[in-house]
């Protein structure tokens, strides 16, 4: 599989929707959240993956100082244990290391916390709830 990534800048185009699909289906269809958007996405950074012409993955980094936070990593269900998420993560990293950032925060699903340590993070804080769902805030030195 070869992928490409896609970068964009704030929710007021055609890729903004791209990637609201993938984040709907995994987040508000599949988990059962109820909310999805909020003002961060007109500031974000939004990365879509695809493969070939389809998109499979999403992510978000915003913020003004370090750390920057990492947010909405979603991969379609098919794609899932193919180290999809590993992709998205790593391009989102290489794109803030070219940007100077040296940080990176995430608030990580307690279920999903062993993936994001296998990528080099590690937690900090307590558990909390977002929405019916357990987090943990995570962080990585670039």
């Amino acid at each position: 599989m070869k992928f490409k990534t896609i970068l964009f800048k704030g929710n007021d185009n055609e890729l903004f929707k791209v990637a609201g699909k993938i984040r709907e289906e995994v987040f508000l269809v599949e988990q059962g959240f109820s909310t999805e958007y909020d003002d961060i996405d007109k500031i974000a950074y939004h990365f879509i993956v695809y493969d070939g012409e389809k998109p499979i993955a999403t992510a978000r980094l915003y913020g003004n100082e370090n750390p920057y936070h990492i947010g909405r990593v979603a991969v379609i269900r098919e794609y899932r244990g193919k180290r999809i998420g590993a992709y998205v993560m790593n391009e989102v990293e290489k794109f803030a290391k070219e940007q100077g950032i040296s940080s990176l925060v995430l608030s990580a699903q307690v279920r999903a916390s062993d993936f994001y340590r296998k990528c080099g993070y590690k937690e900090f804080g307590n558990e909390y709830m977002d929405e019916f769902c357990p987090h943990i805030d995570m962080m990585k030195v670039l």
